[in-house]
C-alpha cells in the first residue's frame, strides 16, 4: 500500500494532459466533489462512513456531494488526484512529497490522521540484533516506505545502505519471498508484519515506534480546490473525527465498527485492533492540531525531502532538495518559497476542535 511511486504512471499523465491541468474552471466553487482512499488501518474509516452514511451527513449539511472511492491500488489513487481526477485522496507525507507536489499539484493536508508506531518494521530471518543486517540482502519495496525506514534504522547503527543490497519485492509477493531460503532480511508494513512475524525465524530488529512522528498518513486536497470551497475541507474533517471518535468507543458500537473495518481491511477484530495499536490514530482534533503544529514536523519533512532527493524522487534534474516548497502552519517555508506544493494546516483541524 502506501508507496513513494516512482513518478506518474503514464496513463496519468495522459489524463492530466488531456484535462489540461487544473483549470480555472476546476477551481471554481463547486457541488461535486471526489475523494479517494485505500486499504490501510489508518484509512478504514473513510470507507466506513461512505458506507454507514456519515459522508453523506456531513456533506448534506453543507450543501455538497462528496463521492468517496475506494483504490485497490495505492500508487493509482495518487495518479489519479495528481491528474485531476480527483479532490482529495489519503497518502503519507512522503507520497505527498514526491507524487503530487513533485508533479506540480499545489496540495494542502487537510487532516493528518496518524502516523505509523510500530507498523512497518525490518525483519531478520534467524538474527535478532540490526546490525546483523549488514552485508545481507533486503528484500523490501524500493522508493516506498519501507525504504526510508531502512534508512533511518541503519543510520541508527551507523551504516548506510551501501553495507546492505536492496532487492524490490512486491508487497504481494513480500510473505511468499520471507519463506524462500535466499531472503534473510524484509522490511514491510502491516498487515505484512503480523504474518511474517508468525513464522518462528522472524525477529524484528527495528520498527516505526523507534522513529514516531515520521511516516505519517494524511487525507489532503487540492489546494485551489480547498480555497474556494472551504466547505469541502469542513465537511472531511467532521467525517472524519465524527468516525474515529465511534470505532474508538470502548462500546458494543465501537467494536462493531472496528470488527467491520477490520473484515474490509481483510483481517478481523483482532487483527485490526492490532493494527491500531501500532498506530497513532488522531481521534481527536486538538491532539491532531498540536502535532501538525509542533517543531517537530519541520524536522521530519526536512528528512523526508533529502532522502526524496537522494533518490531522484523530486523531479528530473532537480538541483537540490529545496527544489519544492513546503509550507508549515506558521507560515515557514522549507524549500522554495516561489514554488511551495505541499501545505500543512491545522484550519480545518482547528474548526472541528471548535463545532465547526
Amino acid at each position: 500500500m502506501r508507496l513513494l511511486s516512482k513518478l506518474l504512471s503514464m496513463s496519468a499523465l495522459s489524463a492530466a494532459i488531456a484535462l489540461g491541468g487544473l483549470s480555472a474552471a476546476d477551481a471554481a466553487p463547486k457541488k461535486d466533489f471526489k475523494v479517494a482512499w485505500s486499504i490501510y488501518a489508518g484509512w478504514m474509516p473513510w470507507g466506513y462512513a461512505s458506507d454507514h452514511g456519515i459522508v453523506k451527513k456531513w456533506a448534506d449539511k453543507y450543501g455538497i456531494k462528496i463521492d468517496v472511492t475506494q483504490f485497490n491500488d495505492y500508487v493509482e489513487s495518487m495518479n489519479q488526484y495528481t491528474a485531476g481526477a480527483y479532490d482529495a485522496v489519503t497518502l503519507t507525507n512522503m507520497d505527498g512529497l514526491s507524487i503530487p507536489a513533485a508533479g506540480g499539484v499545489d496540495t494542502t493536508a487537510v487532516i493528518v490522521g496518524d502516523f505509523s508506531n510500530g507498523n512497518d518494521a525490518v525483519i531478520l530471518k534467524g538474527k535478532d540484533k540490526l546490525a546483523d543486517i549488514k552485508g545481507q540482502k533486503v528484500n523490501l519495496v524500493q522508493f516506498s516506505v519501507s525504504h526510508y525506514l531502512l534508512a533511518r534504522a541503519l543510520d541508527s547503527v551507523k551504516m548506510t545502505e551501501k553495507d546492505v543490497t536492496v532487492v524490490n519485492t512486491s508487497d504481494a509477493d513480500m510473505v511468499a519471498a520471507y519463506k524462500t531460503d535466499d531472503v534473510t532480511s524484509v522490511v514491510t508494513w502491516n498487515p505484512l508484519v503480523s504474518t511474517i512475524m508468525e513464522e518462528p525465524s522472524a525477529k524484528k530488529v527495528f520498527d516505526s515506534s523507534q522513529i514516531p512522528g515520521e511516516i505519517i498518513d494524511l487525507m489532503v486536497a487540492n489546494t485551489a480546490v480547498l480555497k474556494d470551497n472551504p466547505d469541502f475541507g469542513k465537511a472531511l474533517v467532521g467525517i472524519w473525527y465524527e468516525t474515529t471518535a465511534l470505532m474508538m468507543k470502548d462500546t458494543a458500537e465501537g467494536k462493531a465498527a472496528r470488527e467491520e473495518m477490520g473484515k474490509a481491511s481483510g483481517t478481523d477484530l483482532k487483527g485490526f485492533d492490532s493494527q491500531l495499536a501500532a498506530t497513532k490514530l488522531f481521534d481527536k482534533p486538538t491532539d491532531a492540531s498540536a502535532f501538525t503544529a509542533s517543531p517537530g514536523l519541520p524536522k521530519t519533512m526536512d528528512l523526508v525531502r533529502n532522502f526524496l532527493f537522494t533518490k531522484g524522487l523530486l523531479g528530473n534534474g532537480a538541483p537540490s532538495a529545496d527544489v519544492i516548497g513546503i509550507e508549515m502552519p506558521d507560515g515557514k517555508v522549507l524549500g522554495d518559497k516561489a514554488n511551495v506544493k505541499l501545505r500543512f494546516t491545522t484550519t480545518y483541524m482547528d474548526a472541528a476542535a471548535k463545532g465547526l
